[in-house]
């Protein structure tokens, strides 16, 4: 019986360290995060400091050297958050920042557009823009250490653009605007295959993969829907669920459980929260701030979405704006707990792409 009350005390032990451990995890997962904003239409970017929603900093490309028209499009960051980077369509190069916002190193690469992370080799991936009339038929793979492109692997079809890396790093998907097609790559091989989807073009925007990495989601941006694959045979997705959802949307993120899917819906000034254990619609959100939603990204710990709004047709007024410059984008913070939005913060023209440290 001693031995019974051995056994279970140190099972009780075991269970409270790990439990402790997940609550100080969730305590400090936030601490110094930091998201990161790009203002397409005048070449800022804006930073924003999870711990208090706030704006801390915009960084104007212009004061660095760069052009009016350089058109930061979207943004990432390493795991600890030491450095960051952004995509510039107008310039063509792929900018590199410290955590202090200082610019530390730049590499060139025709009309970037959306990017992914290996989570533990030195490769950023990096797609084509899809303003971008006729992009390279390719991705690029770039060196973060030095910011050495290594890489332009070319692909099967035009216009590439949804992009999304697996959590363990060893395959990278991307699909193009202008067919119902996707490829899928082994970064350990470099074996490839293309997938190829029935009926008309859903003109696919972005992908997100869930944490365990067995399902895939993709948004559709003529076809109003959630795409949902099976990730159990890695290099031949199988698509398994079409959900119809509001008009165009956008970047999808996956909650930390994997229970959750939300993504903007730029036609329809919504953002879409999916059930993705019923692979369900568990809620449409409306509200001040939200005008032509397009990027996503969570804080560490679940507790907030935040959400890029261009707000290019003016749904949403600044108190005070007049006509002609009530443009502003805007980042929507919402509650994932009641999801309900606690606060708009405007941030500059044609807000679209946003990053934070990947985990």
């Amino acid at each position: 019986m001693q031995s019974v009350y051995k056994l279970l005390s140190v099972i009780s032990i075991f269970a409270i360290s790990a439990f402790l451990g997940t609550a100080l995890h969730a305590q400090q997962s936030t601490e110094g995060q930091r998201i990161y904003v790009c203002n397409q239409g005048e070449a800022t970017l804006s930073v924003l400091d999870v711990a208090t929603n706030s704006l801390v900093e915009t960084i104007d490309l212009q004061k660095l050297g760069f052009s009016k028209n350089a058109k930061p499009h979207h943004a990432i960051a390493d795991s600890d958050g030491t450095y960051w980077y952004v995509t510039l369509i107008g310039e063509n190069k792929v900018l590199k920042f410290n955590r202090d916002n200082e610019l530390v190193d730049e590499a060139e690469l025709e009309v970037p557009g959306l990017m992914a992370m290996h989570p533990n080799k030195d490769l950023l991936f990096v797609g084509r823009s899809m303003s971008a009339v006729n992009p390279p038929q390719s991705f690029g793979l770039i060196g973060r250490a030095n910011m050495n492109v290594e890489e332009e692997v070319d692909l099967f079809f035009s216009r590439p653009h949804a992009l999304a890396t697996s959590p363990d790093g060893k395959f990278t998907y991307i699909a193009s605007l202008s067919a119902n097609q996707i490829l899928a790559r082994n970064n350990d091989t470099g074996e490839t295959e293309l997938t190829m989807l029935e009926g008309n073009n859903h003109v696919l925007v972005n992908f997100a993969i869930s944490p365990d990495g067995q399902t895939m989601v993709a948004t559709g941006q003529v076809s109003g829907k959630l795409l949902v694959f099976d990730l159990s045979n890695p290099l031949k997705p199988q698509l398994t669920d079409t959900i119809s959802v509001h008009a165009q949307p956008w970047h999808p993120v996956y909650s930390a459980d994997g229970k959750r899917v939300y993504f903007g819906n730029k036609g329809a000034h919504t953002v879409t929260v999916v059930d993705m254990e019923n692979k369900k619609i568990e809620k449409v959100i409306e509200g001040n701030g939200l005008a032509q939603p397009h990027g996503a990204v969570l804080s560490s710990d679940d507790k907030y979405l935040y959400v890029t709004n261009n707000n290019m047709d003016g749904t949403y007024k600044p108190e005070g704006s007049s006509e002609e410059d009530g443009h502003t984008g805007t980042v929507v913070i919402i509650n994932t707990e009641t999801l309900t939005i606690e606060k708009v913060i405007e941030t500059g023209m044609n807000s679209t792409g946003i990053g934070t440290r990947i985990w």
